[in-house]
């Protein structure tokens, strides 16, 4: 199955983020191999620097970087994806200012959907982010179910047992991007948040 094949937007109507940057993974992967997804926030404003994109794009190497601090023995994205890891964002567009409008994460919540629809044997699912986090509750309450994850800072909400459709939910920071070069604290977080959802992803 090639994602972007099943999945898109065609009317573009948010009006915080950059279309020319719309991206979906275009990507060939085995629906049921797939037992983590990992969402972050949204495209990079250079389509190169995107997961899949080819060389060595910054959210590949930051999401490699990730995963190695967790203890994956990784090198590359395919590795990641071998693992049965899937990486996406939640907004399919890139940002033009800091923030996303709730109205956007909304919208693209409809996409973000049907991408999750695709993977019948999802045992957990990483937010890595605001957006994501807002993404997912977006979901759920269209569906009637009520907010995954609590409203709250990321690290008072960490660790907390969550649950999407019967997967176990981790909410994190981003590491996608050059901000994951920041803060160290941060970073440790986010390996001891990915070595507990692949402990789970595994089983």
């Amino acid at each position: 199955m090639r994602v972007n094949d099943c999945i898109g937007c065609t009317k573009f109507p948010c009006v915080d983020v950059t279309h020319e940057c719309f991206v979906v993974p275009a990507i060939q992967v085995k629906p049921n191999d797939v037992t983590m997804l990992m969402i972050s926030e949204a495209a990079p404003a250079n389509s190169s620097d995107y997961y899949y994109a080819k060389r060595e794009p910054l959210f590949a190497r930051t999401a490699v970087l990730a995963f190695q601090d967790a203890g994956a023995k990784v090198k590359t994205i395919s590795d990641i994806l071998k693992m049965g890891v899937y990486l996406t964002t939640a907004v399919k567009c890139g940002k033009i200012g800091y923030g996303i409008s709730t109205k956007t994460i909304e919208e693209c919540s409809l996409i973000l959907e049907k991408e999750l629809a695709l993977f019948p044997n999802v045992r957990v699912v990483m937010l890595m982010g605001d957006v994501a986090i807002k993404a997912l509750n977006c979901i759920a309450k269209r569906a009637g179910e009520g907010r995954v994850v609590p409203a709250g800072s990321t690290y008072k909400i960490r660790g907390g047992e969550y649950l999407f459709r019967g997967a176990r939910v981790f909410p994190s920071y981003l590491q996608a991007g050059p901000s994951f070069f920041i803060e160290k604290s941060k970073r440790r977080m986010i390996a001891e948040d990915i070595a507990a959802a692949l402990a789970i992803a595994r089983r």
